[in-house]
């Protein structure tokens, strides 16, 4: 019966290093390099029997380590630091490459769940209403912050009937200011008189109200429609004024 030996991949020396200390559970300030070097070597021997692809950088490290252990048998070399004799350790460069590698790794598996939950969204580019604007708006006498309060309690009360989306849903947002437009010009064709609640229904979405109060300004403005309310906060009443045929 045939059997498979399974090789954690690892995406590079130091990973690898990182992870035989790891396992082993040993101090990485003083590692014991003899048992490091002879695990590193026998997953090299291993990948070689496998006749897999070894990358430079693991044949480099392999003797960067077997060097590390020569120096280790011979006496330590020893620098003067202010005054005071001070033993090199062999090991302290590779000790720190390993330490900073593990933040950086550490650092990646944090970010890492943002990467992908973002890969799962999709933001909406933002529309164009450039052709809608203008320097001055003549809405005659009518007061445009009783119109914003207006609309702003019809959004808060649409609110409660918003669901949470979920991450995994790509929600595309269909109603533009042109749509508002064009079911407005339907509506008071079919019906000289409106109210602004009646072009919306209880799931309208705020993006979908807002729509439609530029699609009214835009229309008063064309002189196409005349909007009023009884009393402030009221429904806004749209009235046809001359809407000429398309």
């Amino acid at each position: 019966m045939g059997y498979k030996i399974i090789l954690d991949s690892f995406e590079g020396p130091l990973d690898l290093l990182l992870n035989l200390i790891e396992k082993a559970k040993i101090n990485i300030y003083d590692i014991p390099i003899n048992m490091i070097t002879e695990q590193y070597l026998d997953y090299i021997y291993i990948m070689e029997d496998l006749d897999l692809e070894l990358a430079s950088d693991f044949l480099i490290m392999a003797s960067t380590l077997l060097q590390i252990k020569s120096k280790m048998l011979l006496p330590k070399e020893v620098i003067v630091v202010d005054g005071e004799n001070v033993e090199i350790d062999p090991r302290e460069e590779l000790v720190q490459k390993i330490i900073e590698y593990r933040k950086f790794k550490n650092a990646a598996n944090e970010l890492k769940p943002v990467g992908e939950r973002e890969l799962k969204a999709y933001y909406k580019l933002q529309e164009d209403l450039s052709i809608f604007e203008e320097k001055s708006l003549d809405i005659e006498d009518f007061d445009i912050n009783l119109l914003i309060q207006c609309v702003n309690k019809l959004i808060e009360k649409r609110n409660t009937h918003e669901e949470s989306s979920s991450i995994h849903e790509i929600q595309k947002e269909e109603h533009s200011v042109k749509d508002s437009i064009e079911h407005i010009i339907k509506a008071i064709k079919l019906n000289t008189t409106i109210k602004f609640s009646q072009l919306l229904n209880p799931y309208s979405t705020k993006n979908e109200i807002i729509a439609y109060f530029l699609a009214l300004l835009e229309l008063v403005k064309q002189r196409k429609i005349n909007i009023t309310q009884d009393e402030n906060f009221s429904d806004i009443i749209i009235k046809k004024v001359n809407l000429e045929e398309n």
